[in-house]
């Protein structure tokens, strides 16, 4: 994988291991900071201490009241709603040219969760479940941008698809949004082809229409589109039913070149990752291997082969 720039995200404080929770505390996730914080420069938000909370602070939680939903501290009842708002305005306005490929929220917070955050009635009896407050205004303002939760990420699909999308994203950003032009963006579809037809075969192929009648359009409205099908493709998650698809178009590629034994064994070896007995590491090792040794140009230049840092052990969960 050719070597990036960090990737821009932002994430609850809090994850961090920075002291600003009501009590005084912090969620710190190792994983967050140490192993992905290996490929990730991070912007720390928390909307409660920078919209003006003291920590520690009065816990808070969402209410269900005739005027909408609502930020209230749970024992003194104090409303602190409209001074989130009008914090987070000019904080998403700020966001906005950040650049940002992402942002990894801090889970069941009234503020920050993403979703599933328990709203109550005025009785104080649980009603509803919804984003936090802020969480809430970030994906409207950005609502294609890869967003997720620290507890979320703990699950290996939800974490791979997360970080497939980040990847991916900044990828395009650096190769066709600093210059664009055709050119990039063929360049950058044609890389991309096997990885998006991984999420979502649908897309791949308005993907492939978009591209082959770029010029027929002003190309900033192709290139917007483009980045919209191509987010919606990616937030997709790429199903072992979909990766069996995309290896079996892979191994016909090599259709001339593979013994009758390589092909059986190629042929099992999917068949077992379809049958959850190896991970999809092993039949995309496999398959790299013979893209070198038999020297398929384009099959080597194809993110799905290796989307992200080997180090992070995306594929090796069956």
């Amino acid at each position: 994988m050719e070597s990036v720039s960090k990737i821009r995200l932002g994430i609850s404080r809090c994850l961090l291991g920075e002291r600003v929770r009501y009590d005084g505390g912090h969620k710190h996730d190792p994983y967050l900071t140490q192993t992905l914080g290996q490929y990730v420069d991070y912007l720390p938000v928390c909307p409660e201490v920078e919209c003006g909370l003291p920590i520690p602070r009065e816990a808070m939680r969402l209410v269900r009241t005739p005027q909408g939903v609502r930020l209230l501290t749970q024992k003194t009842g104090i409303d602190h709603t409209d001074r989130m708002l009008a914090w987070a305005g000019p904080c998403l306005d700020g966001l906005a040219q950040e650049r940002l490929c992402g942002f990894i929220f801090k889970s069941k917070s009234p503020s920050s969760g993403m979703e599933r955050v328990t709203i109550y009635n005025e009785q104080g009896h649980a009603v509803a479940h919804g984003p936090g407050l802020f969480a809430g205004l970030f994906m409207a303002r950005f609502p294609l941008l890869p967003v997720e939760e620290e507890g979320r990420l703990h699950d290996p699909l939800l974490r791979e698809n997360f970080i497939d999308r980040i990847f991916c994203l900044k990828r395009f950003r650096d190769g066709v949004e600093q210059a664009p032009s055709i050119g990039a963006l063929v360049e950058f579809h044609t890389r991309h082809k096997l990885q998006i037809l991984s999420h979502s075969p649908e897309h791949y192929r308005a993907l492939g229409r978009l591209v082959a009648h770029a010029k027929e359009f002003p190309f900033p409205e192709v290139l917007r589109q483009y980045r919209d099908v191509l987010l919606t493709a990616m937030r997709l998650k790429a199903t072992v039913p979909k990766h069996r698809n995309v290896l079996h178009h892979l191994m016909g590629y090599f259709k001339l070149d593979l013994t009758s034994d390589e092909k059986q064994e190629l042929l099992e070896i999917i068949h077992q990752y379809a049958q959850g007995i190896v991970p999809l590491v092993v039949p995309v090792t496999l398959l790299s291997h013979y893209a070198r040794k038999y020297g398929v140009s384009y099959l080597l230049q194809q993110t799905y082969l290796n989307p992200h840092p080997i180090e992070l052990k995306l594929r090796n969960h069956a």
